[in-house]
């Protein structure tokens, strides 16, 4: 199985911040966040952990998988936000709020990583590390997992752009017979 996390809540998403990038830690709900989430995949053995390069999904692989070293791929960093991170999510630019209330026709704005880079490079990613049936899991962010899981369903006409991805919220799927099965919240 394929156990897709994204990372638990920094003080920047507490305060409303799009985040992007920039390289925060967990803050006191997000480490207990992980926590839940590590009890939560209590009993299950990871053969694997990878991780986005930022410390926040470092810190929340550590913590649900203690015992591996999470292996770091770029491809799994979030969504270049450019001009626009570090913006106040209830104050954005109006670009950017047509971006978001409908991601799949409305392209991203100047200067933002297009959503077909984000599919493209998780995709490449899924595919090179991805393709066996052994307990693996991936720490992420909440577009890069939006990313996974539109790669993971082509057929979803991008109806994982619009979903809500909660802070350390879990989506899993596997690998058979040469495929990938259709991503499925876990609780």
């Amino acid at each position: 199985m394929i156990y897709i996390i994204r990372h638990g809540q920094t003080e920047l998403n507490s305060r409303g911040v799009l985040q992007g990038r920039s390289d925060h830690a967990l803050n006191e709900t997000g480490i207990a966040q992980a926590r839940e989430a590590a009890e939560k995949l209590r009993g299950i053995s990871f053969s694997a952990v990878w991780s986005s390069p930022l410390v926040r999904a470092l810190q929340t692989a550590q913590i649900i998988a203690p015992g591996l070293m999470p292996n770091v791929d770029d491809r799994l960093i979030e969504m270049d936000y450019g001009p626009y991170e570090g913006a106040d999510l209830n104050h954005l630019p109006q670009e950017v709020i047509t971006f978001f209330q409908d991601f799949v026709h409305n392209p991203a704005p100047s200067g933002m990583e297009p959503l077909e880079a984000v599919v493209r490079r998780a995709g490449a990613f899924m595919e090179e590390h991805c393709r066996s049936e052994e307990n693996i899991l991936i720490s992420t962010h909440a577009i890069a997992m939006k990313g996974i899981l539109e790669y993971l369903t082509p057929d979803s006409n991008g109806a994982y752009w619009s979903k809500y991805i909660g802070n350390c919220e879990v989506y899993i799927t596997d690998f058979r017979d040469g495929h990938f099965l259709v991503p499925k919240t876990r609780k």
